[in-house]
């Protein structure tokens, strides 16, 4: 007992001792945690809030939408089908609120909930029998339209014929993905309601969800239904596909927090592992007293690995609780889930063991220290380092050559204070190249497929009026009609967007980054996902069904496509059959350069009476404007780490140098040549670390935004790697911070006393 309690006074008075370095210790180890767990928590399963969503509404995992109802006995009797929700008779409409319309699927449903599939009230109620004018609207929806709960507003049926409704509840499904990352969007009424609005069954389809009892084995389900109802299969959809819809965004952001933070967690380890290593040097006359004592070799390794890996179990509970508090409040606003407990054990015992692994070797190494110590502990090697032979051959001041030799007096201290610096600044490198990678999206939104910067509906006017209109503006560039229909891929087991934008003599701008623009009819540019969900390359032929009419397209390039993960075909509107080319659905709009896109809509709108309906195009890039946020935050993480390797490197110079300081004084040396001699030491080691993690960070970066392009179905070539001067910028500041860091304990051993220098 009276061991434990001597070992507790030691740590104690050790660790009161070195305050700042133990709290950036405690406060590194935290910050990674912290990214660990919001990272983990946004990429959990791959899923976001579907998985919830799905559960609580008991969704459906195969939606078919048909020209008519099917045979709901026949489906069911399909192999692996649970149950079966529907049919459900569904109307195009279009909504319009406050001089926009959105379009709108609005889907007949009883008054009480169906079993599966039942939307999931957020707001509101759902339908009652005498709601005769209520709707349901899907939430995102409505969030994006500002609709509220009691707001009326109308809708337009295909005949022309408006029709007065009012929203009585809110609520989220798992039937499609959030809106307008899919579209169109959804609402519920009751089938006498549908009726009245959309009285003509042509111009309406029936949607049936297939719930089955194995949701991971969906092909023998959809290749059953393909069979059972053949032709009259209008498209398909997947749990899969409205999972990858809601998932987009945060798994970007997640992917690069994990990015930072397993990283992180390597440079914590070698920080740690510095860290503890210097202090056992520095306190080799302790740990010898302590041996003297009575202390085994197993009682200084435990003393050890307590003090230290207390600090960096300290740092993963206040992780956890920081970790806890950033994805409950600090990302309220986005659909995430709370992290279950297997990734949450796996992220603290993962670390816990990253921790004390680091720690370990360097307390063993003490605990072998003898008990009777040798006399003050000086430099282990006494020749020169090839740096110093350079320095004196170049003939560098006397500070700078003494300097240079002190960097390797202890070669391994010295090398993993170089990695330890080398690996903040590789990923500070990283996160540099997302943001010019974001920066490039935003300024030149071609590169991603966006070179049309607004898109004209017709509305009330005829398709040539519309184009009549948006072509007489100054400010357009150039008007590409264009129309989107669904596709089925060759087995027909999935529905893809058709896009078709321009003419094959005229095709829009794509950005093809692989093979050539399309330019005669039957040829087609196609995104990254869709060449992975083919199997296809470019320069092959695919036989899909466009807009119900069979069409063999040839690929003869691959575009960058952020929208429906990359799932996207893309081609001339002389290849679509003439009812999908003819009229035109929309008109993109190319600008000149410099024009302002607000100022070309209100034009558009007065010219055209209000009559047309002008939107924005959004970049996708506007969508991660928060990893803007997650990169200064993760940097300044990073920088705590390369603060506790720094201040070791210090440390350890001083210790080792003790002595040296009394010869310099007594050399004549004047305190800043000292001073000099001492800051050369650390700065050498940043410099080396710092230029090391820049070259290694700017030579993969690119590479590594193209890899998750490439995953994520938008395609390689997006990826930018930060300017030179940039790079300068930042590799100068971090070297200039790091020796100010380093020349204040230089300083002050510098104007110490001789003697207490020495001793």
């Amino acid at each position: 007992m009276s061991t434990v309690r001597a070992s507790a006074r030691w740590i104690r008075a050790d660790l009161r001792a070195r305050r700042g370095q133990a709290l950036l210790t405690v406060l590194a180890v935290a910050g990674i945690v912290t990214a660990l767990i919001t990272s983990a928590t946004l990429l959990e399963d791959g899923t976001n809030p579907w998985r919830a969503l799905f559960a609580q509404t008991r969704g459906a995992h195969v939606w078919i939408h048909t020209k008519e109802a099917p045979d709901v006995a026949a489906l069911s009797r399909l192999p692996g089908v649970e149950q079966v929700a529907g049919p459900y008779r569904t109307a195009p409409v279009t909504l319009a609120l406050g001089g926009k319309k959105s379009p709108v699927a609005l889907r007949g449903t009883a008054a009480e909930p169906p079993r599966v599939a039942a939307p999931l009230v957020r707001e509101g109620r759902w339908l009652r029998p005498d709601d005769t004018g209520g709707v349901v609207v899907e939430r995102s929806f409505a969030e994006a339209l500002s609709l509220r709960i009691g707001e009326p507003f109308t809708v337009t049926a295909l005949n022309g014929a408006s029709h007065p409704l009012i929203v009585v509840g809110l609520a989220d499904s798992a039937d499609q993905g959030f809106y307008p990352e899919w579209t169109p969007g959804l609402a519920w009424t009751l089938p006498e309601t549908l009726t009245r609005i959309e009285p003509a069954p042509g111009r309406s389809e029936s949607v049936t969800g297939l719930r089955l009892a194995d949701g991971e084995e969906t092909l023998p389900a959809v290749h059953g239904a393909v069979t059972l109802l053949d032709e009259q299969i209008q498209r398909m959809s997947t749990w899969r596909e409205v999972r990858a819809s809601m998932e987009l965004d945060n798994r970007l952001l997640g992917l690069l927090l994990a990015l930072f933070g397993t990283a992180g967690l390597v440079a914590a380890a070698l920080a740690i592992a510095n860290a503890t290593g210097g202090r056992v040097l520095t306190q080799t006359r302790d740990i010898a007293t302590l041996k003297s004592l009575g202390y085994t070799r197993g009682q200084v390794f435990a003393l050890l690995v307590a003090e230290h890996g207390a600090l960096g179990l300290l740092g993963i509970v206040l992780g956890l609780v920081c970790g806890r508090l950033v994805t409950t409040f600090a990302l309220d606003g986005l659909p995430i889930l709370p992290l279950s407990p297997v990734p949450l054990l796996a992220i603290t015992g993962g670390t816990a063991a990253v921790v004390l692994a680091a720690v370990a070797l360097p307390a063993w190494r003490g605990g072998r220290t003898p008990p009777i110590p040798s006399a003050p502990a000086a430099p282990p090697r006494g020749h020169l380092s090839r740096l110093a032979r350079l320095a004196l051959l170049v003939r560098l001041p006397p500070a700078l050559v003494l300097g240079t030799r002190d960097a390797f007096t202890r070669r391994t201290p010295a090398v993993l204070s170089i990695v330890g610096l080398a690996v903040p600044m590789m990923m500070i490198t990283i996160g540099l190249g997302c943001w010019a990678t974001l920066d490039d999206f935003l300024r030149h939104p071609e590169r991603v497929g966006q070179a049309a910067a607004l898109t004209v509906h017709p509305g009330r006017l005829p398709a040539e009026d519309a184009a009549r209109i948006a072509g007489a503006d100054p400010d357009v560039l150039a008007v590409y009609p264009g129309s989107e229909v669904s596709a089925l891929e060759p087995e027909q087991t999935r529905s893809v967007l058709a896009r078709a934008l321009g003419t094959s003599g005229e095709p829009y701008p794509f950005s093809v980054v692989e093979g050539r623009m399309f330019s005669a009819r039957g040829e087609a540019v196609a995104g990254q996902g869709l060449l992975d969900l083919l199997g296809a390359e470019i320069g092959d032929r695919v036989r899909m069904t466009v807009g119900g009419t069979p069409l063999i397209v040839h690929i003869v390039g691959r575009v960058v496509e952020p929208d429906h993960d990359g799932e996207v075909l893309s081609l001339g509107m002389d290849s679509l059959a003439a009812k999908d080319a003819v009229p035109p659905q929309f008109y993109g709009l190319v600008l000149k350069e410099g024009a302002d896109p607000a100022a070309v809509r209100a034009r558009l709108l007065t010219a055209s009476g209000e009559a047309l309906e002008v939107r924005r195009t959004v970049n996708p890039a506007e969508r991660l404007v928060v990893i803007r946020l997650v990169i200064v935050a993760l940097t300044v993480v990073l920088a705590l780490l390369a603060l506790a390797n720094l201040l070791t490197a210090s440390a350890l110079g001083l210790r080792d140098h003790a002595l040296d300081l009394a010869v310099l004084k007594a050399m004549g040396l004047t305190p800043r040549q000292v001073a000099a001699t001492l800051v050369t030491g650390t700065g050498l080691l940043v410099v080396l670390g710092v230029v090391a993690g820049t070259v290694a960070g700017a030579s993969v970066v690119a590479g590594l935004i193209d890899l998750q392009g490439h995953t994520s179905g938008v395609g390689a070539g997006i990826g930018r790697t930060p300017s030179a001067p940039v790079l300068a910028t930042a590799a100068g500041t971090v070297i200039g911070a790091a020796l100010l860091v380093a020349l204040i304990p230089a300083r002050r051993a510098a104007r110490a006393q001789v003697p207490v220098t020495a001793r």
